[in-house]
């Protein structure tokens, strides 16, 4: 019954300090709203310039010209499974376009040499004329030449097959895990982003537990016989509740947006709750530091920013592993319990895999968050429940 109280109690608490809530809950969709801006304003779009110098050839008593078929085929349905943004520019003067590449105003130029169509035309005959070239143009150091050079390539050698009737003497498949060929630079960007919205609780479960002492409410738990476990309990369970709230109101967020996610919603909730914990834990180191909400906001802007910036939350980070366990490799940035939960969503929301699949993470999740646990309530119950019966 006690903890029921500190729970009732803490909830109120909460309340109270609104704008630190509206904060928390905040600061998950507005990030959903501004990465979806950027990388809306930010795609790529490849333009290829093409100089069409074929002369073309006579077949069966007809003047064709293969170059010019070769624009119309261009804009045929994509050969590949994920859509990529090109724009193709007829020109038709070589020096132009080679300004147009010097001045970062095209990716790349495609030229079709004179003898295009008579070498398509004649293949397989004995008295057939070498192959015709088609030559290349770009900055070999940018990668918006070589994604164009890849697909303009990719593009005339499925025209040259069609025009031959031949066939490849490979046929690639490809197979994309989950909906990772579906999904968009902006959806990459959301599991991460969804933990973002946990890592705010920092400031709020900090503030919580440092709430108590710097109002002098906790000589109020010596009298009430509430227990060092109860307490941090009951004002744990509250925070539970604004991160798992926190997280739907940033997927929600997402999802009107344009987001989709794949894995199931239930082992979704169960990460944001077990993330939640190791935040709430490790604001038990930040609340032991501290004794005001004024000193929370300032001490607990560095380790927020580390959890925000260094762990893939923000940005997508990768670096070396420092060791492994049982095949699943911990880098520096998996000492922080964020690192694993991205990993851990990014295969439920985009791999579809199940539960099975993330269990390192959610093991990774639990050690971290029992010794921020340990070391936070250690430090706190020495320093702020001295007078807290245990």
């Amino acid at each position: 019954m006690r903890l029921v109280g500190v729970i009732i109690k803490s909830l109120k608490e909460q309340v109270r300090s609104l704008w630190v809530l509206l904060l928390t809950l905040s600061m998950g969709p507005l990030f959903i709203f501004i990465y979806f801006l950027i990388t809306e304003s930010s795609k790529p779009i490849y333009k290829v310039l093409l100089l069409n110098q074929d002369a073309g050839a006579m077949v069966d008593g007809k003047m064709i010209n293969h170059g010019s078929f070769l624009i119309s085929f261009v804009h045929h349905p994509s050969l590949d499974s994920i859509k990529i943004p090109f724009t193709l520019e007829v020109i038709q003067d070589r020096n132009k376009g080679v300004a147009l590449l010097q001045n970062n105003k095209a990716d790349a130029l495609i030229i079709l040499q004179p003898s295009f169509t008579e070498s398509i035309a004649m293949f397989g005959l004995k008295n057939a004329p070498d192959s015709s070239v088609v030559e290349f143009v770009g900055d070999l150091t940018k990668t918006g030449y070589l994604i164009s050079a890849i697909w303009a390539n990719e593009i005339i050698h499925e025209f040259a097959l069609h025009l031959t009737n031949t066939k490849r003497v490979v046929n690639v498949k490809e197979t994309p895990l989950g909906t990772s060929g579906k999904i968009s630079e902006f959806d990459m960007l959301v599991p991460g982003i969804l933990i973002l919205s946990l890592i705010m609780l920092m400031f709020t479960a900090s503030i919580a537990f440092v709430t108590e002492v710097e109002h002098k409410t906790i000589l109020r738990l010596k009298l009430s016989l509430v227990t060092t476990a109860e307490f941090l309990g009951g004002v744990s369970f509250v925070q539970l509740l604004v991160g798992i709230a926190s997280l739907l109101v940033t997927l929600l967020t997402a999802v009107l947006l344009g987001f989709q996610y794949a894995g199931s919603l239930l082992v979704m909730i169960l990460i944001a709750a077990l993330t939640s914990l190791s935040i709430i834990a490790f604001s038990l180191i930040i609340a032991a530091a501290t004794k005001s909400a004024n000193e929370v906001l300032v001490v607990g802007n560095f380790p927020m920013f580390l959890f925000m910036f260094f762990t893939g939350a923000a940005f997508p980070m990768k670096s070396e592993p420092l060791f492994t366990i049982a095949g699943y490799s911990i880098n520096l940035q998996g000492l922080m319990t964020p690192t694993h939960a991205i990993s851990a969503l990014n295969k439920t929301l985009v791999m579809n895999m199940g539960l099975k699949a993330i269990l390192p993470e959610i093991i990774a999740i639990l050690f971290l968050t029992a010794v921020y646990f340990f070391i936070g309530a250690t430090l706190f119950r020495h320093r702020h429940l001295k007078l807290v019966t245990g």
